[in-house]
């Protein structure tokens, strides 16, 4: 076994020398060489394995990315090469090679990783901005009628703007491409969508085809999510597959408050205990494809989603001790089917570890303490601080104005039902996530896009 450490491979000398010991490997001989970490921090530093069985690009189930291992990795490859057994106490997963070596397309993949954390503010920031502006000035000039029309439009870019970052994902365009992209792409989709069905529906397909290509992309495996500017960006340390926090608060909202409006708009005479089947069986659905290892591998997405899906199902439902059952239940079953099957399929997902390898009750219960601490601290970050006073203006004027609210889905019982599971999906995701100020402060701004909505679909006061 070889471990060789340079300051800078790519230097002639330390090439030569490298290739020269990997010359020289017996069988059975691995040699490992890794860049030595520079003064100044470095998240991604270049290695190398030469021996049997590593002949193309390397990964590992840590990052499950062509290219890309983790500094974690190195002490179960390690052990596994000596046939010893890893321990559970290490995080790590052994390192192997797959397909063939292609340094291009790694390259490719870290030069848009290394500008998704500066372009997500102004890619998102300045289309937010245009359509606001957009919407302002139209509610200054519009009569009502108009005002309403660009709500839902407004509305409708908002819930699309995940599905144009994707896409944008795909073709890895430059910053200001990427601003542009998104700035007309969404609202196109929405004019599109509101021309074409109107009403509900369009803000249920809009929730739709934005979910669906999440999920899809998921279970395909792909890495799109990975390197849109809304995934869990891993040049910033986060991991490599999956959905990241912002992804959980927005999708929580799209899955539950989306199933109402479909139901409001497709389906508006279901009987309450269909409607509330259908609210069950999307949240778990999506707790299924966003949570379970092998896929969205999002621990608070099996928390969230069946919380958020429980509380809709009640809500339309109405009956208060079934009630009472359904929402204490649903998310305990839910956990554990998830955990079954992350058990069955070998996914060793974040979930399973920290809930299943847990020994005993009490460090169950420090598992649960240390992410509401987590999630308190978040709190504190300057750029989340920032819009916390917003979050209280807009939860204070819904409870002075509650009443207000409730008769714009006076006659749309499923979708109060779904603005209800998305509050409640805001609320368990704050105090679920180590991230709790950010799914607040997203989870918010969705639900005011859905609420808005519902304010723009419901019948204008009659003037005195």
């Amino acid at each position: 076994m070889y471990f060789f450490g340079a300051s800078h491979l790519g230097q002639p000398e330390r090439a030569i020398e490298v290739a020269s010991l990997a010359e020289s490997l017996r069988p059975d001989d691995l040699l490992i060489a890794a860049v030595k970490p520079p003064p100044a921090s470095n998240r991604q530093l270049a290695i190398g394995i030469a021996g049997a069985g590593f002949s193309g690009d390397l990964t590992s189930d840590s990052t499950r990315t062509d290219g890309y291992v983790l500094s974690t990795d190195l002490a179960p490859t390690i052990l596994a090469r000596f046939g010893l057994p890893v321990p559970d106490a290490m995080s790590g997963e052994p390192i192997r090679a797959e397909g063939e070596a292609d340094p291009a397309a790694i390259e490719e993949r870290s030069d848009r990783m290394a500008v998704i954390g500066h372009r997500r503010g102004p890619v998102i920031g300045w289309s937010l901005l245009a359509w606001l502006a957009a919407l302002g000035a139209v509610a200054a000039l519009g009569g009502g009628a108009v005002r309403r029309a660009a709500v839902r439009a407004t509305g409708l870019a908002i819930v699309y703007l995940p599905l144009v970052l994707l896409a944008a994902a795909a073709i890895e365009p430059g910053e200001a491409a990427e601003i542009l992209l998104t700035m007309l792409c969404a609202p196109a989709l929405a004019g599109l969508t509101l021309v074409a069905i109107g009403g509900y529906r369009a803000l249920a397909m809009a929730a739709a085809v934005t979910v669906l290509a999440y999920a899809a992309d998921m279970l395909a495996g792909s890495q799109l999510t990975a390197l849109s500017l809304l995934g869990p960006n891993p040049g910033l340390g986060v991991r490599f597959y999956g959905i990241g926090n912002e992804l959980e608060a927005l999708l929580s909202v799209l899955v539950v408050a989306g199933t109402g409006a479909a139901l409001a708009g497709f389906a508006p005479r279901l009987a309450p205990p269909r409607a509330a089947g259908a609210f069950l069986a999307v949240g778990l659905l999506s707790a299924l494809v966003f949570a379970a290892g092998r896929f969205g591998a999002d621990v608070g997405a099996a928390i969230v989603f069946p919380a958020a899906a429980a509380v809709a199902a009640a809500g339309i439902a109405a009956r208060r001790r079934r009630t009472a059952l359904l929402v204490l239940a649903v998310p305990v079953a839910a956990v554990a089917l998830l955990a079954l099957i992350d058990l069955l399929s070998g996914a060793n997902a974040h979930l399973t570890r920290s809930v299943l390898d847990a020994g005993g009750l009490r460090e169950l219960a420090d598992v649960a303490q240390r992410r509401l601490q987590l999630s308190a601290r978040s709190f504190v970050r300057p750029v989340l601080l920032f819009f916390l006073p917003l979050v209280a203006i807009v939860a204070a004027l819904a409870v002075l104005r509650r009443d207000r609210i409730r008769g714009w889905v006076r006659d749309a019982p499923a979708m109060r039902a779904g603005l209800l599971g998305a509050l409640a999906a805001i609320a368990v995701g704050t105090l679920a996530n180590d991230s709790g100020a950010l799914l607040l402060e997203v989870g918010t701004a969705y639900l005011l896009v859905f609420a808005g909505y519902a304010w723009a679909e419901s019948k204008p006061a009659a003037s005195p």
